[in-house]
């Protein structure tokens, strides 16, 4: 919960150099939160470059109103908040019907040490993009940024209750999901390994 504030607090401090130099300070806001800003919205676009429009949008929108995020109480929820809504008019004007991105790539904090954990990253986004954008942007929220229910509500415009039962169906499905592809990896992986010897005398 601490490197949650310590990152509100980077946040607020951008916001404030942001409305103290205008539009030349949009840079640290830009560097600090545009990979977690996409990352969230592609929750909800289901599609990487959409999600970057939707975050270059509010961006502009700062630039513009250099002095707007530095009023607010909190600016990290009201920046998340700004994405929403321009991912969501990006998803409603392209009305898609399942197209979607490669998500495995907007997986961030991963080291060279951690490259075994790559099919288990690819295999959580994947299972996350079956979910309906309204329990993705939840479970986005709630385990990548950290936020309480509470927190998440005041972003999304819900009921810290409706934010919750989502959460819990959400990851009820993820986790119905990965066990399904978790089995269907074993499966797979068992003639494989009973043929290999065969190779070898071939």
């Amino acid at each position: 919960m601490a490197r949650t504030a310590d990152f509100s607090f980077s946040v607020r401090q951008c916001a404030d150099r942001l409305a103290a130099a205008g539009v030349d300070a949009l840079g640290p806001l830009f560097d600090l939160t545009s990979l977690r800003l996409v990352r969230f919205a592609v929750a909800i676009t289901r599609n990487q470059h959409d999600a970057e429009d939707a975050v270059q949008t509010a961006l502009v929108r700062m630039a513009a109103r250099p002095q707007l995020l530095s009023t607010v109480t909190a600016p990290w929820p009201y920046l998340l908040q700004i994405v929403r809504n321009e991912a969501l008019l990006i998803a409603r004007k392209k009305a898609r019907c399942g197209a979607a991105g490669n998500l495995t790539d907007l997986v961030t904090y991963r080291g060279v040490d951690e490259v075994e954990q790559e099919e288990t990253y690819r295999a959580v986004w994947s299972a996350l993009r079956t979910l309906p954008p309204e329990q993705a942007e939840v479970v986005v929220l709630k385990i990548w940024e950290a936020m309480t229910f509470a927190q998440i509500a005041e972003v999304l415009g819900a009921s810290p209750n409706t934010v919750a039962s989502r959460y819990q169906y959400a990851m009820l499905k993820l986790s119905k999901r990965l066990a399904r592809q978790q089995q269907q990896r074993t499966s797979e992986a068992a003639p494989a390994a009973r043929r290999r010897p065969e190779a070898r005398h071939g």
